[in-house]
């Protein structure tokens, strides 16, 4: 969006307002200069790191699993796996890696009440990872989105709806990279699929 952007400060900028004293508006150009050296050597790094961590991922053999999600591309996909690790015994259940990419939901009960919570002790990482890619999929999954929409009009605000998408993917990611399979939408959401044939 840097176009626009330089469309709409351009005319700001060039508009007559107080001036420094020359010596003082030369230093803040100088000072500019360096910082968009800084911005685009730092651009510039991004789009590196951006290339190579796509071309290491795709030569990772579960990259076609993980890419196969929707809403997941090489750049998530790659964070999802930095994060869970290629060791399939290290999680003994899916329970487990959703609890500890924070997407389990804790229950905690006493006498008659009984309350359920969001979980705090998780991987950061993976959580936001997590977070980025269950809103991604909000777009390019019918059945994501049904299963968001029915969760928020049971009740559930933004982030505990898309929490809860959240954990419904994770479960797939974990059936999927253990038995070897690709992402099936009507595996995944079954009443959603059923309901849009009907």
């Amino acid at each position: 969006n840097i176009d626009a952007t330089v469309a709409r400060l351009l005319p700001v900028l060039r508009e007559a307002t107080m001036h420094q004293p020359p010596g003082v508006e030369a230093a803040f150009g100088t000072q500019l200069t360096a910082l968009l050296g800084q911005l685009d050597a730092a651009c510039d790094g991004l789009d590196a790191l951006t290339m190579a961590v796509e071309e290491l991922f795709g030569t990772h053999p579960d990259a076609r699993i993980l890419t196969s999600f929707p809403g997941l591309g090489p750049i998530a996909g790659a964070r999802i796996l930095a994060e869970i690790g290629d060791d399939r015994t290290r999680f003994a259940t899916a329970g487990s890696l959703k609890a500890y990419a924070g997407a389990a939901p804790v229950t905690r009960a006493s006498g008659k009440s009984r309350t359920v919570l969001a979980r705090r002790v998780k991987n950061n990482r993976l959580a936001a990872a997590g977070y980025v890619w269950a809103f991604s999929a909000l777009t390019s999954s019918a059945g994501a989105r049904s299963h968001y929409d029915r969760r928020k009009t049971a009740g559930d605000r933004h982030t505990a709806a898309q929490r809860n998408l959240f954990n419904r993917l994770l479960g797939c990611l974990y059936h999927c990279l253990q038995t070897g399979s690709s992402y099936d939408e009507s595996a995944a959401f079954p009443n959603s699929v059923a309901r849009a044939a009907a």
